[in-house]
């Protein structure tokens, strides 16, 4: 949808903006865009942090000269230094990433540019705006064809579970996501599982790495060097690796429904049934919201579950504030 948005955009004469949380779904999609576009004489460039400032110069340069036909970048592109020549069409790629700070620099570029938001979990404070029609919104329910739902399981974290599910999906040669969301302790995480899995080649990567490190690791990951990738949530948006199909999440009922969403949704990109382990601690007392979050997760199982799953949560946290910076949250009567 976004690409042929962008086509008919550029087509015209105007200049596309793409937005995207991360750097490295900005790389993703600036390959998928040259991919698609590879037969039209259309320039696209990426603006992120894996790019010199010299070479992030040049882009800024070219974006205000219109030489750029289409830009993609992370927050960057809100930047008072990032000028366009003609832009028409602002693209907003997982919309329940950014902040409302960042949604009002959106908003003045909107007074003159069409602004398209895509999110398959959206924030309670932008689908109550939806909802009551101060948004247009479009529903895609078809998922691609070939794909089957994740069978998910929520439970209390075993590593003898952990050591099975990780060796099944290896025996069949794919690779695993293991989630633990905290950088203090994700070096022990690697060597817990380093003893449990002899012989299985593992890499870390979180946001705190040089970009250049980080990359690398991403690329050898993709190219299958690594079987498991210990992560933090850096992986959460948008991240297309189809020979990844087990997932397992570490202190999942510390995360949010729309965050387990997505997570789940990195696996199961391929014909493969994919697997996704929510897992909590033992000896931990979930308090109610945790409570209610794991219980929707487990509940919305099928394909294109995104928009039940973002009413759960506008249920459960509240619609936020219209006029003010809460994304979430309930008026005081």
């Amino acid at each position: 949808v976004a690409m042929r948005a962008a086509f008919k955009a550029i087509m015209d004469g105007k200049q596309v903006a793409v937005l995207v949380p991360t750097t490295v779904l900005a790389e993703q999609h600036y390959n998928t865009f040259k991919e698609r576009f590879r037969s039209f004489p259309a320039e696209i460039e990426v603006l992120s942090r894996f790019k010199t400032s010299a070479e992030q110069k040049r882009v800024i340069a070219d974006v205000k000269k219109g030489l750029v036909d289409i830009v993609i970048g992370t927050h960057r592109l809100l930047s008072m230094d990032v000028g366009y020549k003609d832009l028409g069409l602002l693209i907003v790629d997982e919309e329940h990433r950014f902040g409302v700070a960042q949604k009002e620099k959106i908003k003045m570029f909107k007074e003159m540019v069409d602004v398209l938001s895509l999110s398959a979990t959206p924030i309670p404070r932008s689908l109550h705006m939806s909802l009551t029609g101060l948004r247009d919104l479009s529903i895609i329910e078809t998922p691609p064809p070939g794909r089957y739902p994740i069978t998910t399981y929520v439970m209390e974290y075993r590593d003898d579970i952990v050591d099975e599910a990780i060796r099944n999906e290896l025996d069949r040669n794919g690779q695993v996501f293991f989630v633990h969301n905290r950088i203090e302790g994700i070096y022990r995480v690697q060597k817990r599982l380093e003893e449990m899995l002899p012989g299985v080649r593992i890499a870390v990567g979180h946001g705190k790495m040089p970009e250049g490190k980080l990359a690398a690791i991403m690329s050898d990951f993709i190219k299958g060097e690594y079987q498991l990738l210990l992560c933090t949530t850096i992986i959460e948006s948008g991240l297309d690796m189809p020979n990844v199909n087990t997932i397992v999440v570490d202190d999942a009922d510390k995360m949010g429904l729309a965050q387990l969403y997505q997570l789940r949704g990195r696996v199961g990109r391929s014909h493969r049934i994919a697997y996704a382990y929510l897992t909590y601690h033992p000896d931990r007392v979930l308090n109610e919201n945790a409570q209610k979050r794991l219980n929707a997760i487990r509940e919305f199982n099928e394909l294109g579950a995104g928009m039940k799953i973002a009413l759960r949560d506008l249920e459960i946290r509240g619609a936020g504030n219209i006029l003010g910076p809460e994304q979430h949250g309930y008026i005081q009567a």
